[in-house]
C-alpha cells in the first residue's frame, strides 16, 4: 500500500506546528513556511536535507529505527505521534508484500468478555475498536449510549459525533469531542492502513460533515486511555466522570473502557439516578417481550386447537 501522501502530509504539519524558538533556534528573518524549515529539521536530526527531504516526500521505505527516532525528536512527538510515524514506517516496509486479507468475520463478545461487562453495574462499561464501534456494552452502558446506539450514529461513536444533531448537547465542548474522535481513527488509519471499514467510515464522514474533513486534513494522532470527560445526558443532566481504557490482550485492537464519578458528588447521584432509569427502562423491556412471547404461544396453542378440532369433524 502507497502511504507516501499520507507521511508527507504528517510530517509537513508536524514541522509547521514546531516554531524555531520551540526548537532551540534563531528565528533566521523572514520565513516564507509556517514552523521549521526542512533542513534545520535535517540538522536537527543529524542527518543531511536530502535525506530527510526524501522521508518527508513520503518515502519511509528501508528508514531505520534510529532515524526515525532521531525525526521524532527534532520535531518534538509526542508519544502518539512517534507510534503514529513508526506504524506509516511499517506500513510503508510492508507494502511490496501485500498479504492476501481474508474476509472478517462479524465480531462477537465472548461469553466471559460479556460476563465481565455485565459484572460492573455501578458504572457504564464497553469495549470499542480503533473505528469506534462499540461492539459490546453492559446494560449501564447501554443507557448512557442510548443515543449512539439507536440513530445516525448506528453503534459508531464518530458517526454519532458528527451526524447526529444530539452529539452537541450530549458533548458540552462537542470541539473537543471532535478533535478526539478524529485524532483516534487518523491513530487507527496508521496502524492499521488496510482496513476497508475505516476507509468507508472516512470517506462516510468526509462527504457528509465538513466538520470532520476540516479536522482529518490536520493529521492529529492521540492515545486514548484515561482522563476525564463532561457530557450532558438527556435523562439526568451534566455529568462529570473518570474514564479509564485498558487495552484487550485477548483481542488485540479493541479497549474496555469504564466511566467512573467521585464518590458523593453531584454527578455521582446522577449517575445512579441513570442506574435506576436503566433498570427501569429493561424491566419494560423484559416485561414486554414476555408478553410478546406469551401471546406468541397462546395464539400457536389457538391454532393447533383449531387445526385438531377441523382434524376431528373430517372424521
Amino acid at each position: 500500500m502507497d502511504n507516501r501522501n499520507e507521511v508527507r502530509d504528517f510530517l509537513t504539519s508536524r514541522r509547521a506546528k514546531l516554531t524555531p524558538a520551540q526548537a532551540g533556534l534563531p528565528d533566521g528573518g523572514n520565513r516564507r513556511v509556517a514552523g521549521l524549515r526542512r533542513g534545520e529539521v535535517a540538522m536537527l536530526a543529524d542527518t543531511s536535507i536530502e535525506y530527510y527531504s526524501k522521508i518527508e516526500r513520503g518515502n519511509l521505505a528501508g528508514v531505520s529505527d534510529s532515524v526515525l527516532d532521531a525525526v521524532a525528536r527534532a520535531l518534538q512527538l509526542d508519544e502518539a505521534e512517534r507510534e503514529h510515524l513508526f506504524d506509516l514506517a511499517r506500513a510503508a516496509n510492508g507494502a511490496a508484500i501485500a498479504v492476501p486479507r481474508r474476509k472478517p468475520k462479524q465480531w462477537a463478545a465472548r461469553p466471559g468478555l460479556q460476563l465481565a461487562l455485565d459484572a460492573i453495574t455501578a458504572s457504564p462499561a464497553f469495549v470499542r475498536n480503533g473505528r469506534m464501534d462499540i461492539l459490546a456494552v453492559n446494560p449501564f452502558g447501554s443507557a448512557f449510549y442510548d443515543e449512539v446506539l439507536d440513530g445516525p450514529g448506528r453503534g459508531n461513536l464518530a458517526r454519532y459525533n458528527f451526524l447526529d444533531e444530539r452529539s452537541h448537547v450530549f458533548y458540552p465542548d462537542w470541539d473537543a469531542a471532535a478533535d478526539i474522535s478524529v485524532s483516534i481513527l487518523r491513530t487507527e488509519a496508521g496502524r492499521d492502513p488496510r482496513d476497508k471499514q475505516l476507509h468507508d467510515l472516512i470517506g462516510e464522514l468526509s462527504t457528509r460533515s465538513n466538520e470532520f474533513r476540516t479536522r482529518w486534513g490536520a493529521h492529529n494522532v492521540r492515545r486514548h486511555g484515561s482522563g476525564t470527560k463532561n457530557f450532558h445526558h438527556h435523562v439526568v443532566g451534566k455529568l462529570t466522570l473518570s474514564y479509564e481504557g485498558l487495552e484487550l490482550t485477548a483481542e488485540p485492537g479493541l479497549s474496555f473502557l469504564i466511566y467512573t464519578a467521585e464518590p458523593g458528588s453531584p454527578s455521582h447521584e446522577r449517575l445512579q439516578l441513570l442506574a435506576s432509569w436503566a433498570a427501569t427502562q429493561q424491566a419494560s423491556t423484559d416485561e414486554s417481550t414476555t408478553r410478546h412471547r406469551d401471546a406468541t404461544a397462546n395464539t400457536e396453542t389457538s391454532a393447533t386447537s383449531s387445526a385438531a378440532a377441523s382434524t376431528q369433524e373430517k372424521y
